[in-house]
């Protein structure tokens, strides 16, 4: 089956992704020589728009598909699937948007590692069959600064669901004198282009690397580090944070 977009009610005619660019342009200060600021929800704002456009015109278009009264019929179960995969991935960009920064602050004040583990691992939506985990001794109840812990932890987890292929992930968690370490591995095709997105200062144009760069921004902000290391085709990155 053959899908295209409905002219007559795509997104660029509603105006829904214009207006959020205009409404970008007004708020975003202006720095010396015309350069515009790039603040971390401005950054979502456009990395958004720029990565619904093709999921939600595919979805038009599946509507489309099934509203055209002219020309063959479309098979009422591969539109349903086709449907499904657009929305689950619509999912996976809003999870990583609320993880990047884009919802409401989750709370000032400690938390229970353990707590932490737990709500990211279920805010990541990885199959439980593609994820193991395992907190070393003490790790449960050490307490971790504020929200952004988890949501550098569910940053992590939802790159490696989006972007791992379906590969085994597996979480080690670790307590040391001070310290805490979220050590998460998994085979990965191109290992430079992740790392490329932990090294660089400014916010990518789309959700790709998006969560990444904010693993590394919000980590710096905690006082933390990230270090990687190769194994194979394994790589391991680990998120040093200090406890509380």
């Amino acid at each position: 089956m053959t899908l295209a977009a409905n002219p007559s009610t795509s997104l660029e005619s509603h105006g829904a992704l214009p207006a959020l660019r205009r409404l970008l342009r007004r708020r975003a200060p202006a720095r010396p020589g015309g350069e515009e600021a790039q603040e971390p929800s401005e950054a979502l704002v456009r990395a958004l728009c720029h990565d619904m456009r093709s999921p939600l015109a595919s979805l038009e278009a599946l509507l489309g598909a099934l509203e055209r009264p002219a020309g063959p019929a479309a098979d009422p179960a591969e539109v349903l699937e086709l449907a499904r995969a657009q929305t689950a991935h619509l999912a996976s960009m809003l999870r990583t948007a609320a993880a990047t920064g884009g919802a409401a602050p989750l709370g000032r004040g400690t938390r229970r590692l353990g707590d932490v583990v737990r709500a990211s691992v279920a805010a990541s939506g990885l199959p439980d069959a593609q994820l193991s985990v395992r907190l070393g001794p003490g790790a449960e109840d050490v307490a971790v600064a504020d929200a952004r812990v988890q949501r550098i932890l569910t940053n992590l987890l939802e790159n490696a669901h989006r972007h791992g292929d379906g590969a085994a992930v597996r979480l080690a968690v670790r307590c040391r004198s001070g310290w805490v370490d979220l050590a998460l591995t998994q085979a990965v095709v191109r290992p430079e282009r992740l790392l490329g997105h932990l090294r660089t200062d400014s916010p990518p144009p789309d959700l790709t690397g998006l969560g990444l760069w904010s693993v590394r921004r919000q980590t710096g902000e905690l006082g933390g580090r990230i270090v990687w290391a190769e194994d194979g085709a394994s790589l391991t990155l680990t998120v040093q944070l200090p406890d509380r």
